[in-house]
């Protein structure tokens, strides 16, 4: 191993946490009446942008409760 490689334990709880956040992000979505996009576009956004997307989608694509 060098000494440049990146151990996969340290990796693995940053994949766990991001498909965690996107899970939440489509659950809600699935939930939630959104606003400026489509449903089927703010799953894009969420699932190819992550985290950036569902962060945008939280932020300004999810209507006000």
């Amino acid at each position: 191993m060098s000494a440049d490689a990146i151990p996969v334990a340290a990796i693995v709880p940053l994949v766990i946490v991001a498909g965690l956040f996107v899970g939440y992000c489509l659950v809600d979505l699935a939930r939630s009446d959104v606003r400026l996009l489509p449903k089927w576009a703010w799953a894009l956004v969420c699932l190819l942008s992550v985290p950036v997307g569902g962060i945008v989608y939280l932020l300004i694509g999810r209507q006000p409760r």
